[in-house]
């Protein structure tokens, strides 16, 4: 009789745990395509955010096409994992970040984070380039404050001829249709996972092979002899 019962406890045990592994593996797959869905959406979007298929260092586009959409700040956070600021590629889903620091705009204080890169040399130029700012915003389900990277004003000069101006400036100021300005500052992308630096973070990343050995080299070498990311197109926008 005992050994009657047990046979049947077993008998249900089997499928409820069949159950369950689907259900795990059915909710994982979901997570898995949720993520895909997000740079499957920015890859059909992408004549919409560059009308004329050019991406040269147009990082604000996406920046200013993601935050106007009706989204949460969750979503805001994946979509911003998937471009280059600097470059303005798309980045491969589930790409790790670099541990960057830059400089806060009105405190100078070095401000540690993570950055989506398509590129090694990419990092070098936003952390030379690039200074980060506060931003606030109201999301579908939360109002947040954030670290955003930042670069002066580039209207008041001439482009290089690989960029398309028009995607950035009304004259000689920010064209607030096209780009976000924060303090007469064009943002180009959202800093991850920002925070006041401690001493420990600022000398890893100043001896990490890439941001400290491979920045120090090219940010000495002469602007007309960098070769390797966007070369010096990104350079000759935002310094």
């Amino acid at each position: 009789m005992i050994l009657n019962k047990k046979i049947d406890l077993f008998k249900y045990k089997i499928p409820l745990l069949a159950f369950c592994l689907f259900f795990f593996f059915f909710q994982n797959l979901n997570v898995l395509a949720q993520e895909r869905n997000y740079y499957q959406e920015l890859v059909n979007d992408w004549n919409k955010i560059f009308p004329d298929q050019n991406r040269n260092a147009a990082g604000p586009k996406f920046f200013k096409y993601i935050i106007t959409k009706n989204i949460s700040y969750k979503d805001f956070v994946e979509f911003n994992k998937l471009y280059c600021a600097v470059s303005g590629s798309l980045i491969s889903p589930n790409a790790e970040p670099e541990k960057i620091y830059l400089s806060e705009v009105d405190t100078n204080k070095k401000i540690c984070g993570d950055y989506y890169r398509c590129c090694i040399p990419c990092s070098c130029d936003v952390m030379k380039y690039s200074k980060v700012e506060k931003m606030k915003h109201k999301f579908k389900d939360v109002e947040k404050e954030f670290y955003v990277l930042t670069i002066k004003n580039p209207c008041g000069k001439k482009f290089p001829r690989q960029v398309n101006r028009n995607y950035f400036c009304d004259g000689e100021n920010l064209s607030k249709d096209q780009v976000v300005e924060l303090n007469n500052r064009l943002v180009i992308g959202l800093f991850h996972k920002a925070k006041m630096c401690n001493k420990s973070q600022i000398s890893k990343i100043d001896n990490h092979q890439v941001t400290g050995l491979f920045c120090e080299f090219r940010n000495n070498t002469p602007e007309e002899e960098l070769q390797s990311g966007m070369g010096d197109i990104f350079i000759k926008l935002a310094k």
